[in-house]
């Protein structure tokens, strides 16, 4: 599973990545979590607002920070 946190290295940003991983290690689950910085390839992902998340190519969640029961959700 691949993870993928859009943002521009924001407190929000953080914060979703942090929700991920709290998430992943409860439920025992691994996933390759990757950051993405880059503006460009944001816009060409279609993300518009950040924080923004996309799991295994589908975005989920965009323009707020996800909650863990969101996270776990997006797992099952």
């Amino acid at each position: 599973m691949k993870i993928e946190v859009f943002g521009p290295g924001c407190a929000r940003c953080a914060k979703t990545e942090e929700v991920i991983k709290t998430v992943l290690a409860e439920l025992k689950r691994e996933a390759e979590v990757v950051k993405i910085t880059d503006i460009n390839e944001m816009v060409e992902r279609g993300v518009l607002f950040t924080p923004a998340v996309v799991v295994d190519g589908k975005k989920v969640c965009e323009g707020r920070i996800p909650t863990a029961a969101m996270v776990k959700d997006w797992l099952i």
